[in-house]
């Protein structure tokens, strides 16, 4: 009775990960390139950050323009990926 369990637990964990995994070639390069980008995005922005010689308030005000900015694209990349993974 264990193994029967134990096989019919085993069966519905492999079917859901099979009916998950619909995701297409294209779109997970799409996913690995945006998060590449992302990432260089976010180095790029902690240089400009580190380097800002203007005053307290002024580089205060760029880190937080930079974190809305990195905030948006993630949630519009997130959004888009979402999509994609309803329609498949």
């Amino acid at each position: 009775m264990k193994k029967l369990t134990f096989l019919a637990a085993l069966g519905a964990i492999i079917f859901c990960q099979t009916a998950l995994a619909t995701e297409s070639i294209g779109e997970k390069a799409q996913v690995k390139a945006n998060d590449l980008k992302r990432v260089a995005t976010e180095k790029v922005h902690r240089i400009e950050e580190a380097a800002c010689m203007k005053s307290d308030a002024k580089c205060l005000a760029l880190k937080a323009k930079n974190r809305a900015k990195e905030a948006g694209v993630v949630v519009k990349d997130k959004a888009v990926e979402l999509k994609n993974a309803m329609t498949d």
